[in-house]
């Protein structure tokens, strides 16, 4: 079945807005950080089990002869990514971190070429630049501060792992149903999270149960919707562009962080977030020049 250009744009639009919710929500989720980012990914993979083992002759006939080693990478980077980004929002501020962890595609773009073999137009080349740009202004007041550095560093290598992630889906995503792709590397992920909790001596039982609540929604809202959103489009657009959508989260967590925690953003975050809209129009117009995609 054809997929038309404006729907792939509108598919990502609306996954940057509810992935906007993420930061906010796990702000003000009473656990640590390893216990969110495990219990998103379990309740996301739960969430996917039923659909997926209801059909699973057919799953199964789809994986046979697919590579493991890009969907094991691809979860492994996933899980590293929620990991690492979840805990900077501990150490640094949420405008830091959401767009420190925002600079993925500045990995993916200097990646694809080379693992991929995709080429970068010059309109995602220019729509990176703005991005880094306006995510620079937007953090910039934050970064000279020694005490948010760990945090800062954090939120980086989340940034990095997430664009891993997509480097390694868009080799397995175009030949793999949405369904079996999302739940092979989400289940992965949930798995290795769960481990990592487990070995640092968390519990996931004794929270408040906002702290359920909070997780139940993360794992359906930002994981199911959000991220999803993203995996559907590697299978029609190049990573660096997917990735280059999610510079759309911290304009979007600005305005959420407004509204919900009160935190009023800065003529800074302003400018930054205009300057990132840019970018991301750049990189809307690139997606619609690209020949119509078919599934």
């Amino acid at each position: 079945m054809a997929m038309s250009r404006p729907r792939v744009i509108a598919g990502l639009g609306a996954g940057v807005v509810v992935l906007s919710f993420a930061s906010v929500i796990i702000r003000v989720t009473p656990a640590p950080s390893i216990v969110i980012a495990a219990g998103r990914m379990a309740v996301a993979t739960l969430i996917l089990t039923p659909f997926f083992w209801a059909r699973f002759p057919a799953r199964r006939a789809e994986l046979r002869g697919i590579a493991v080693w890009p969907l094991l990478l691809s979860g492994v980077l996933l899980a590293a990514h929620f990991a690492l980004w979840i805990e900077s929002l501990n150490r640094t501020s949420v405008a830091s971190s959401v767009v420190l962890v925002a600079m993925n595609p500045i990995f993916a773009a200097a990646l694809s070429p080379l693992v991929l073999r995709e080429r970068i137009s010059w309109r995602i080349g220019l729509a990176v630049v703005l991005g880094i740009i306006g995510a620079a202004v937007i953090a910039g007041p934050q970064l000279g501060s020694s005490a948010v550095t760990a945090g800062n560093l954090l939120a980086l290598g989340g940034a990095a792992c997430a664009a891993g992630y997509l480097m390694a889906g868009r080799r397995v995503r175009p030949r793999l149903s949405l369904l079996s792709y999302i739940y092979v590397i989400y289940g992965i992920a949930a798995v290795l999270l769960l481990a990592v909790m487990l070995l640092t001596g968390q519990s996931f039982t004794g929270y408040k149960w906002q702290a359920y609540l909070f997780i139940g929604l993360l794992g359906l809202g930002p994981q199911l919707i959000g991220h999803t959103s993203f995996n559907w489009a590697l299978r029609y657009v190049p990573a660096p562009t997917v990735a280059m959508a999610v510079l759309g989260e911290p304009v979007g967590t600005t305005i959420l962080a407004w509204l919900i925690l009160r935190q009023a953003p800065t003529l800074f975050e302003a400018i930054g977030g205009a300057v990132i809209c840019a970018g991301i129009y750049l990189a809307a117009a690139d997606v619609m020049r690209l020949p119509e995609p078919s599934s």
